[in-house]
């Protein structure tokens, strides 16, 4: 049996030292597996102390903003409102008050932290447009015209239960062409909870 046999049997309490352990010594092979019970442990009681400040400081969770954009296609609406959900995994999703005029999904994306409380992310959504006129009366309805990409540059307040952010929209045409309509945004952000 190797040292590391002798170890591990050790830390379970079935090893007798009364058996060879090779050209290490009883006491060094007790050492080890003092040191290996305490670097057990460890992790165990500092992963069930989580810091509240680190906490309330994610982004993870469930947004509701205002969004007022400055420039673009979305300029002249004056009650645009997103609803995010930032997950654990770097994922989000987002829907607007508008999705169903012209309908769309919802945007899918991801967002990454870059620095104390501060946050990108980048979601995109599939647009659409009637069809034509013909088309539309036989129930072909709205049909893909390409898609869109925000992306939102996202500041933390302190107590992490509000954020701002700029944002940035751009347009895209079937053929991943650049559209006109693009603009830049500013949102406020609180968190939804019971």
């Amino acid at each position: 049996m190797g040292v590391v046999g002798i170890v591990f049997m050790s830390i379970g309490g079935s090893y007798s030292f009364t058996e060879s352990v090779g050209s290490l010594s009883k006491v060094v092979v007790k050492h080890l597996c003092a040191i290996l019970r305490g670097l057990l442990v460890v992790p165990l009681f500092t992963s069930c102390t989580a810091d509240p400040a680190s906490e309330s400081a994610s982004l993870i969770g469930a947004w509701r903003s205002t969004i007022q954009f400055e420039t673009g296609a979305f300029a002249e609406i004056t009650d645009l409102e997103f609803m995010y959900v930032f997950n654990a995994g770097g994922t989000l999703t987002e829907s607007s008050n508008y999705d169903s005029a012209p309908p769309v999904p919802p945007a899918y994306g991801v967002w990454r932290t870059v620095g104390p409380n501060e946050f990108e992310a980048k979601y995109e959504f599939f647009s659409t447009v009637t069809s034509d006129l013909e088309s539309f009366t036989k129930g072909a309805g709205w049909v893909p015209s390409g898609h869109g990409v925000f992306t939102e540059r996202i500041k933390l307040s302190a107590d992490g239960q509000t954020f701002t952010s700029t944002i940035r929209y751009e347009a895209f045409g079937l053929q991943n062409e650049s559209l006109e309509g693009g603009g830049n945004a500013t949102a406020k952000a609180v968190r939804i909870r019971f």
